[in-house]
């Protein structure tokens, strides 16, 4: 746990400190990490499950180290894969929810470009017990080819997990659509914007906020509660979590990883929270969501 030792026992041993006591290696050694860790109930709203190889088991296994109830777990597809390809992929998340049941929460993976065979994946997937859509960049959530798949998650109350951008470009310029490694089909925040008043009733899960230039990306989408954030991903920029809680509030941030077990704890139990916000965060919020479609963990 070397990615969370240093930062969190800083934080959690100086917000203990009362009084003149002095913060020294003496104090830092009497905290337990590793209690204030497994304090927490915890969901994580952002994961995978490895492709072509699943590894359910050590998934699980990671999880219990960190307290982590349960995942929500999806095999995205990049691109423009069709049928033959998400099929297989969520065909993988349903067996893993067979192997352990209660410990993961199955996110189906679908690509807009293929309306039909993915409105029907919707329907087989949630027949199956999955709860909630992950798209990566096959298609921007705004293009109108999304619009039947959205409508068909509200009428079923399922969240939508949207892989984002938001960047920053060379000299201070934004790149929307940055060249290189980002792709012109790959969401940013004005298209959650845009999602947003067309359909106030859909809620959408941008994920890893602390990747990229999270104060544009907080201060585009505050106006709008059914826009969310989790806080998955391997960047542990210092201040997000707490930005994020300024312009969002406690009820719209969700824990998640990503795979980045350590530091997503981490970056929790770091922040400037009182003890109703990471309880919120790490467990409440994504859960009141999943619960609006009766899907909540008990």
């Amino acid at each position: 746990l070397s990615h969370i030792s240093i930062g969190a026992v800083g934080t959690a041993v100086a917000g203990k400190l009362s009084g003149g006591e002095s913060f020294t290696l003496a104090n830092v050694k009497k905290y337990d990490l590793m209690k204030e860790v497994m304090k927490y109930r915890k969901i994580d709203a952002h994961n995978h499950d490895s492709y072509p190889n699943p590894n359910p088991a050590g998934l699980i296994d990671k999880a219990d180290r960190l307290g982590i109830d349960v995942m929500a777990i999806s095999r995205p597809v990049h691109g423009d894969l069709g049928p033959e390809e998400f099929r297989p992929r969520n065909d993988m998340i349903l067996n893993d929810m067979k192997l352990y049941p209660g410990r993961f929460i199955g996110q189906l993976t679908l690509n807009a470009m293929y309306q039909k065979e993915s409105l029907e994946e919707i329907d087989r997937c949630l027949d199956l017990g999955m709860a909630m859509v992950k798209v990566h960049n096959g298609v921007k959530i705004s293009d109108p080819l999304f619009y039947p798949i959205i409508e068909k998650c509200i009428e079923f109350k399922m969240p939508i997990l949207v892989h984002q951008e938001a960047e920053l470009g060379v000299g201070g310029l934004r790149m929307k659509y940055e060249f290189g490694r980002h792709k012109p089909n790959i969401s940013i925040p004005e298209d959650f914007v845009e999602v947003a008043r067309r359909y106030p009733e859909v809620m959408l899960q941008l994920a890893h906020i602390t990747s990229g230039d999270w104060e544009y990306m907080c201060k585009t989408i505050w106006p709008f509660p059914n826009l969310y954030v989790d806080v998955s991903g391997s960047s542990n920029g210092e201040g997000v979590i707490d930005f994020a809680l300024k312009y969002l509030g406690e009820d719209r941030i969700f824990f998640g990883s990503d795979g980045s077990f350590e530091q997503a704890v981490g970056k929790v139990l770091t922040a400037n929270l009182n003890e109703r916000q990471r309880k919120k965060i790490f467990f409440d919020n994504f859960n009141n969501v999943l619960r609006k479609g009766g899907r909540n963990v008990d």
